[in-house]
Order: structure tokens, then C-alpha cells, then sequence
């Protein structure tokens, strides 16, 4: 059999792709030559460019979520090229670039087939790891401004995290729709990132009383909406930072699970908290291609606050996820 690596990887047949056999640290993510079938009825073959490395992967990888069968191949978003498409596939043309997100996994590959209703075109002009590795977070973050709890002029939001990736780009996308931005974070070093991010305020979380730094910036009045992907550290601080019917947004749990809350407590202003989740704002497929376009205009504008962290190539997965468990400054992404 011909040398993957001698030929970019791919030979007929054949592709390398990243296996996780038994769950661990980063070790067990190994490249392995592993079968590549032709597309199907519905489906496209991907040449990758690009897969992002978001800290789902890492607990896909532990074991945390068991929810890739062993061996696999992890990996939920990509950038690829268009090398062949199945039968019925009619809105995709071979050298087409495109960028997806795929719950079954698979991406961490250098090629792959795709159900091809999950592939979005991605314009001339946008670098394959930036599409890649902001593309679910940019879907989201507008999911959450545009759809969960429309921004509007004249509101106030609390955006946690602000200097996280989701957190960034709430921000900047609540202030482009002319909202007052109030952000958090951990840390000083991240005050200049969240003000890049469009925050008008920002408070350092474990110095200061959330709850009570908002209320002084508001005069008393409390946010429109919170936007909280930290969980259980922030939840009570995002409630009581809440004005009078206000929306408490709860899309992420990176400190842990909030705990059960009597729902009596939102009373007092007739308060909500909503538990959204990305995929249904981005199906049937009308709404992911109006979604993505939205979103890669405003990339390409130069509108949104977008980098990347570091490039690894793909068969050093392993360094990717310890950089990312270090907390090192990402997105990061995998060249393929």
C-alpha cells in the first residue's frame, strides 16, 4: 500500500485521521491510516484544511462525554474542500470550500465524507483556520443576540466570560446592535480583551460583587438579559443582576451544573432562564445557510474580534489538547 504521508495523507481508499482507542490524556490521540469510503446518496468527500479544537474534544477524549463510540475519530467542526459529491447532492460543487458542524464527530481527519445538508459555503477571503475555529461559537453567539433573547437598542446586557471565545463575540454582536455591554472576567489580564470585545464595563468576578457592581452601573435598574456560559460559579450573580422582566441565559456550564432552584424565585420580577442549545437554531437547512452567510459577512467585514491561539498539525492533536487544558490563550486548530 502507498505511504499516506507521501501523498498528503490520502491515497485511494485511505485516508490519516486521529483514533481514540481507550479514553485518557492527550496520548491517546493517535493518527492511524483508517478506511475512506466514496460519498453516498446525500453526501459530499471532504479534502480538510482546518479542524477546530474546542474542549468538547477534551472530554470526548477523557471519557467525560461518552458519546463518540471507540475507536473514533473526534472532531466537530471543520474547513474543507469539496472533492466529490454523491448522488442528489445539488447545491455543493466539487472545489467548493465549505465549513460544517457535525454532532456524529469525525473532523479530526485530513479527509472524510459528510452528510452534505451539514456543509456551509465559506466566501473567498476568510482563512480556513479562523472559519474553522470560530464558526460554531459565531453561530452560537448570534443564536443568543439574534434568536433566544433578541439585542435591541437601548438594552443592557451582562455578558459572563467576556473574554472567552462565545463570550467575545456576545459582546461585540450585542454592541453592534446598539445594546450597553457590561462584562466579566477572571482575570486583569483579560480586562483589555473583553473592552476589545465591545464591553463598556467590565468587572473582575472574583474581586467584585457582580450582582452589586451591576446594579451601580445601572442605577439600580439591572440588565435586560445575561448571557452566562460559566454555570454554577455566576448563576447567582446573573440572576441578581436581572431587572425587572429580565432573561437569564443560561448556555454553558464550564464551572459545573447549576444547582436545582425553586422557580418561585423569578417571581419578584417576573424574571425567566432559558437552557438553549445551538442545533435547532440552525436547522432546517434554509436556517443554516442564512445563519452562516450572516455570519461570515460580518468576518469578512472585520467586524467580529477574531484570531487564533496557535496551529498545530493534525498529528499533533495531542499538544493541541494539552495547550487548550493549560488554558493557554486559543482558539487553536488543526492543519490538515
Amino acid at each position: 500500500m502507498p505511504d499516506p504521508s507521501a501523498t498528503g495523507g490520502n491515497v485511494a481508499g485511505t485516508t490519516e485521521a486521529i483514533v481514540i482507542r481507550v479514553y485518557g490524556g492527550p496520548e491517546v490521540l493517535q493518527l492511524e491510516t483508517v478506511a475512506l469510503p466514496e460519498p453516498g446518496p446525500g453526501q459530499v468527500l471532504l479534502r480538510q484544511r482546518a479542524v477546530s479544537v474546542n474542549f468538547h474534544d477534551v472530554y470526548v477524549r477523557s471519557g467525560a462525554y461518552k458519546t463518540l463510540a471507540l475507536p473514533g475519530t473526534p472532531g466537530l467542526e471543520a474547513v474543507g474542500v469539496v472533492e466529490a459529491v454523491g448522488e442528489g447532492v445539488t447545491d455543493l460543487t466539487v472545489g467548493q470550500r465549505v465549513a460544517y458542524i457535525d454532532k456524529a464527530y469525525g473532523a479530526y481527519a485530513r479527509a472524510r465524507v459528510l452528510n452534505a445538508a451539514l456543509a456551509a459555503p465559506v466566501p473567498d477571503g476568510i482563512d480556513d483556520g479562523v472559519a474553522s475555529a470560530w464558526f460554531l461559537k459565531g453561530l452560537t453567539a448570534q443564536a443568543l443576540v439574534d434568536e433566544v433573547e433578541p439585542v435591541r437598542e437601548g438594552m443592557t446586557v451582562l455578558a459572563q466570560a467576556a473574554a472567552g471565545g462565545v463570550g467575545q463575540l456576545v459582546a461585540r454582536m450585542a454592541k453592534l446592535r446598539g445594546a450597553t455591554v457590561i462584562g466579566t472576567v477572571g482575570s486583569p489580564e483579560k480586562v483589555a480583551v473583553a473592552r476589545a470585545a465591545g464591553c463598556d464595563h467590565v468587572i473582575l468576578y472574583r474581586e467584585e460583587d457582580v450582582a452589586a457592581r451591576v446594579a451601580e452601573l445601572t442605577g439600580g435598574a439591572g440588565v435586560h438579559v445575561a448571557f452566562d456560559a460559566v454555570g454554577k460559579d455566576s448563576f447567582e450573580g446573573s440572576l441578581a443582576s436581572l431587572g425587572a422582566l429580565g432573561h437569564l441565559v443560561h448556555y454553558g456550564q464550564a464551572s459545573g451544573p447549576i444547582p436545582p432552584f425553586d422557580l418561585s424565585r423569578l417571581g419578584a420580577k417576573s424574571a425567566k432562564v432559558s437552557r438553549p442549545f445551538l442545533w435547532p437554531y440552525i436547522q432546517p437547512r434554509e436556517k443554516l445557510l442564512s445563519a452562516s452567510a450572516s455570519l461570515f459577512g460580518m468576518m469578512a467585514q472585520g467586524q467580529l474580534p477574531l484570531s487564533l491561539g496557535g496551529r498545530f498539525p493534525l498529528a499533533e492533536a495531542a499538544s493541541a489538547h494539552a495547550a487548550l487544558e493549560a488554558r493557554a490563550a486559543g482558539p487553536f486548530v488543526l492543519d490538515c
